[in-house]
């Protein structure tokens, strides 16, 4: 016979299952990906990577998402430039912003950029989750840097980046 009391059991337990199958937020995820720079136009000329020299950068960082649709990152961006025999790390990017999921393994990241160069500037972000399992996720994504400061004209590049979430 089934009393009150197996049917406050069998609700109990099916109510657990669905609270811990729901994602709970603050949500916190790291990051790391590669990125190549295609090409940066100034006022005073374009450089296209791959052709004179090579550049490439590290973007590692945390999300915090506050919600399914909003969150903060934090992220760090060393970048290495080999020119002929010679290669060095030019660049160290502070680069934090805004998220904005945008659905459909779409999202918008809204970045403020401080370079160790003494450049400035923000990078608008669109990123696509393009395969996603239990344990993490792969992107592809488009930065859109502009830079301004230390005595050079402003510039705008146009990049690619790829990497893992987890």
């Amino acid at each position: 016979m089934i009393t009150f009391r197996h049917i406050a059991i069998i609700t109990s337990f099916f109510t657990t299952i669905s609270i811990f199958s729901q994602t709970t937020y603050p949500k916190i995820t790291g990051y790391f990906g590669i990125l190549h720079p295609i090409v940066t136009i100034s006022s005073e000329q374009t450089n296209l990577n791959f052709r004179d020299y090579y550049a490439v950068g590290f973007p590692t960082g945390i999300n915090i998402w506050k919600s399914s649709k909003i969150g903060f990152s934090f992220e760090i961006v060393p970048n290495i430039k080999v020119q002929g025999a010679s290669d060095k790390v030019t660049n160290i990017l502070f680069h934090p912003g805004v998220l904005v999921a945008l659905g459909k393994g779409y999202t918008f990241a809204g970045r403020a950029a401080f370079e160790s160069s003494g450049r400035y500037g923000f990078t608008p972000v669109i990123n696509k989750t393009v395969l996603k399992s239990d344990n993490c996720s792969y992107f592809v994504a488009v930065p859109l840097p502009v830079r301004f400061g230390n005595d050079h004209p402003a510039t705008f590049t146009v990049g690619f980046q790829f990497g893992i979430a987890f």
